[in-house]
This record gives C-alpha cells, structure tokens and sequence, in this order.
C-alpha cells in the first residue's frame, strides 16, 4: 500500500477542547492526597473549631466578633472568615494555584502534555479553570462548615454588629455570605498571582511560597500607618473591608473599592502569567524558570497597577492621611454605645428608650491632646454623654479605645462600674458580660462625604 493511500485512512490531529483539558486538570488536581485532604479539612475541621470554642468559658474576644461566639451561631463563620483571610487562604492558594504549573516541571511531563493538547493557551485556561475551581470548593467549605458548627453549637441567634445594632437571624445569615463572597475576590488575587509564581519561576519554590510571601507583606502594610489611599490599593484590603457590611447603614464605599482593586490584581496578574507561558521555550527541558522576567514582566506592572490605584483613589475621595480623625471617632463611639445601652436596657428589664431620647455624644482626646488628634494607638481616651427622659443629670461613662490601622477599634470600660463595669446579665442564651463593658467598632477610613 502506498504512503498516499495510509495517508488518506489516518485521521487528522485534532487539538484537545478546553472543556476536555479542564476536566483532565481537575482530575488530576483531585488525584492528589494533598488536595483531597485540604478539602477535608476545610469541609469539617471549621464546624469542629467553632463548635469547640463557642462552648469555652474564654472566647477570643481579640478577634472581630470572638466575644459574641456565645451569643450566637453567626459569629463563628466571621472568626473564621478573619482567620482564613490572615492565614488559611494564602497558604491553600500557595497549595492549589502555586503549583499547578510547576509541578509539571518536576515531573518533567510538558512534552507529553503539549502532545496530547497541541496548545499552551488551552493547557493554560485549563490548568486555571481548575484551580480556581479547587480553590472556591475550600473556600465554600470554610464558610459552610464554620456557619453550621457555629449555628449547631449555639443557634440562629441574631448578631450584635459593629456599630452596637442587633442583626436578625436572617439579615445575619445573608451579611455573612455576603462578607465570604466578597473575600473571594483577594482569594482570587492571590490565587493569580500564585499562576504568575508557578510560571515565571518554574519548579523553584519561590514560586510556591509567593502568595503566603505577598500576603504577608499586605498584613505588614495593612498595620503600617500608610496612607487611606494606599491601602485600599492593596487587594489584601478586601480580607478586612467586609466589616462594613456590620453597620447601618453599611460602609460600602472601602468595600466596592477593595474588591475591585482585588479584581483588577486578578486580571492583570493572570494575563502576565499567560504571556508567560505561551512565550515559554518547552524545548530546554531543564528550564528553571527565569528570574529577571519575573521582575520585569510580573513585579513591575503590578507595582504600576498600584500607583494607579493610588493616584485614582487620591483625586476620586478626598481622604488623605490615616482616615482615623477625632470626629469620625467620637462619632462612631457615640453609635455604638447608644445601641449598646438600648440593648443593656432590654436585659435589665428597664424602661425603653430610643437613641433619639439618649442623644448620646462623645469627646475623645489621644495622648491627653498633647499629640496629633487622628491615627491608630491605644491611648485615645473618651467621655460618652447621654440623657434619660425625665432625668436632669447627664450620665457620663468613661472608655479608653485601642484603634488598630484598619479602623476597627476596642472599647474598654473605665467606669461608672454599674454602666460600664464588668458584670453578668441574664440573656436567652445565658449569662452573659455587660455588653458596654468592652464591645468593637469600627472607623470607616474613607471619607465619601
């Protein structure tokens, strides 16, 4: 038989669809002990840890929301969701998007693999698709399995937020998917640049350990004394913004910014990462990637992307400095304690009143006025105001507040005792401390007004 007529009888090649290659990806992505076992862990290790502290005598009252854990089950997924945003989600994309190229290089298995695909661009959409997909199975199970620990534990309670205003069950349960959503947005950061670290440095672990690295260095930056403007051009600000969907009304403003700025580090972030590898040499099997490209074509159009952002936020807002100012303080302090009473109130079986009635008002003082009155610091020290009808004496309750870089603040009792002292209420989920002997709130940092 001649070459001409085996010629006819042989089937073209054909490219491999991007749905087959994803498929593929993920299957081999699931393959793996250390996959399957993060999902494991995420799908049941948060049930078991907010279940187990929410029934200690001691709650993490230094995390937002910790001291409510016994009060509620919708506080357990926000503790977590803290964590997970500091730790637990740089490290699982690191585990996920960091390596899915450069485990191929390992294993030395590209010429097989472009083989059987015939396109890096699709070896490239598949390889992301799936660890994506990867990445929001553990991120729906840290939410999911944290929310049901916490309502088992304790119940479908409703939540104090961070302005002192009671959150029913049901606005409760959407505010908290909606925070988790919107912490999928630096997740996807991350995970993009952990896309760029696997392909620009090859099987090197730097390119493993990117996302932990930069993640790290944007809680670094979140605790500096920077700029407002700053960091909201981090996308490491959207871990933190959703506290604003706690008050009422919500501070959307930081939270819109944050993750859009967390979007924008994604797009960009992916797209180097896929000129990258299409302009990738696959015939020097032992390439190790290259460090001066990852400078030049990954670092420093993200560095640019940045002053972008910065420059846009400074002419778009008019917030300059730290965005923690005297008025915004006093203003949020007074909030949340006219909340807070109402609600001490209520547990004490007193006479209602209403905010309209206390016409609550707040001085603070940082340093005894002897410094700058705006930034973060544990010594700003508050007099809070009020006034019960028919009563002609002002009440004054004294608190000192410790305000960390990001806004949130802790408010700390310094008397009267029988106002802001420590001391047992009786609540329908049991004793429980004073709510106005130490309670959260939290400074919005961007000025929309």
């Amino acid at each position: 038989m001649s070459a001409t007529v085996v010629a006819e009888h042989v089937a073209p090649a054909r490219r491999v669809s991007v749905a087959r290659g994803y498929r593929f990806e993920l299957v081999k992505l699931v393959s793996q002990w250390r996959v399957r076992l993060l999902v494991l862990a995420c799908w049941i290790a948060p049930a078991l840890f907010v279940a187990g502290v929410s029934q200690q005598d001691t709650l993490p009252s230094d995390t937002l929301f910790g001291r409510w854990m016994h009060a509620t089950g919708w506080a357990g997924p926000l503790v977590m969701l803290g964590f997970a945003g500091s730790w637990a989600l740089p490290l699982l994309t690191s585990l996920v998007a960091g390596d899915v190229f450069a485990a191929e290089d390992r294993l030395g298995t590209w010429r097989h693999l472009l083989v059987a695909v015939r396109s890096p661009a699709r070896i490239f959409v598949a390889k992301s698709l799936a660890s994506l997909t990867v990445m929001v199975v553990l991120v729906a199970g840290l939410a999911g399995s944290s929310a049901v620990g916490g309502l088992v534990a304790v119940g479908n309670q409703p939540l104090v937020g961070l302005d002192g205003h009671l959150l029913a069950p049901g606005d409760a349960a959407g505010r908290v998917l909606l925070a988790w959503l919107c912490a999928l947005a630096p997740t996807l950061a991350l995970a993009a640049i952990g896309l760029l670290g696997s392909v620009a440095l090859g099987r090197s672990s730097m390119g493993l350990l990117l996302p932990v690295l930069v993640a790290l260095a944007m809680q670094v930056a979140q605790m500096l004394p920077l700029p407002v403007a700053v960091r909201l051009a981090l996308p490491g600000y959207a871990f933190i913004a959703w506290n604003g969907l706690f008050t009422s009304p919500a501070q959307l403003a930081p939270l819109l910014i944050g993750v859009a700025v967390s979007l924008a580090w994604a797009v960009l972030a992916t797209a180097l990462a896929y000129l990258l590898f299409v302009r990738r040499d696959f015939t020097n099997p032992a390439y190790d990637g290259s460090g001066r490209r990852a400078i030049t074509v990954g670092l420093l159009p993200l560095a640019a992307l940045t002053a972008v952002i910065v420059g846009a936020v400074t002419v778009a807002t008019p917030s300059t400095g730290s965005g923690i100012e005297q008025a915004k303080v006093q203003k949020s302090l007074a909030t949340v304690f006219a909340h807070l009473y109402r609600l001490q109130t209520e547990q004490l079986h007193r006479p209602a009143v209403t905010e309209a009635q206390l016409r609550t008002s707040a001085v603070c003082t940082k340093s005894d006025g002897q410094a700058a009155q705006e930034g973060a610091g544990n010594d700003w020290r508050c007099v809070v105001s009020w006034h019960l009808p028919g009563v002609a004496v002002t009440g004054t309750a004294i608190y000192q507040l410790d305000i960390t870089s990001d806004g949130r603040f802790v408010a700390d009792g310094d008397g009267p005792k029988e106002v802001n002292g420590y001391f047992l209420v009786r609540t329908s989920t049991g004793d429980a401390p004073n709510p106005l002997w130490q309670f959260d709130g939290n400074v919005e940092l961007l000025d929309t007004h």
